[in-house]
C-alpha cells in the first residue's frame, strides 16, 4: 500500500532535515545525528544488509561527504522529494580510479559501514581518474520516498 505524500514528506523532513513529525516521531534529543553522509559506489548496494560499505568506492583521496541534516543542507521536503542544497563536492581522485555507478545517502563518515537510507543508479556511470573530482550541483541530488 503506498504512503501519502504527506507521509513521504513528514519522513524525509524527520530524516534530512531533523524536523518533529508531529504525534509521531521527534528527532533525537539525546546526541542526534547532525549531518547526512553521502557515499559512492561501484556496484548496487545490498537491500537486505543496507550499509554504506556495500560497493563503496576505494579510489584514492575519496571520503564520504556531509551534508548537514537541516534546510541549509537538504530542501524542505515537497511531492516526497527533497535535494541537496548547495553542492556535494567530494575529494579529487588521485592516482587510483574507479567507475561510480550509485549514489547513497546514510549515517556516518567514513569508515564505518553505516546505514544507507536511500541509494540510486546514477544516470550514466562516472569514471573518474587522476584530477577529476565528483560533484552534485545544487539540486541534482535528488531523493524520493513512495
Amino acid at each position: 500500500m503506498p504512503k501519502s505524500t504527506i507521509s513521504c514528506n513528514s519522513i524525509l523532513a524527520l530524516m534530512y532535515n531533523a524536523t518533529t513529525w508531529t504525534n509521531v516521531a521527534v528527532n533525537a534529543t539525546v546526541a542526534p545525528l547532525t549531518d547526512v553522509y553521502v557515499s559512492l559506489h561501484t556496484g548496487a548496494l545490498t537491500p537486505a544488509t543496507g550499509t554504506q560499505a556495500d560497493a563503496e568506492t576505494v579510489y584514492t583521496n575519496y571520503v564520504r561527504v556531509a551534508k548537514a541534516r537541516t534546510t541549509s543542507g537538504w530542501s524542505a521536503p515537497s511531492g516526497g522529494s527533497t535535494s541537496n542544497v548547495g553542492s556535494v563536492q567530494f575529494e579529487q581522485c588521485g592516482v587510483t580510479g574507479a567507475v561510480l555507478t550509485y549514489v547513497a545517502t546514510g549515517t556516518v563518515p567514513s569508515g564505518s559501514a553505516g546505514i544507507a537510507w536511500h541509494y540510486g543508479a546514477l544516470n550514466s556511470p562516472l569514471t573518474v581518474s587522476n584530477g577529476i573530482t565528483p560533484i552534485f550541483a545544487n539540486g541534482t541530488l535528488v531523493i524520493s520516498e513512495s
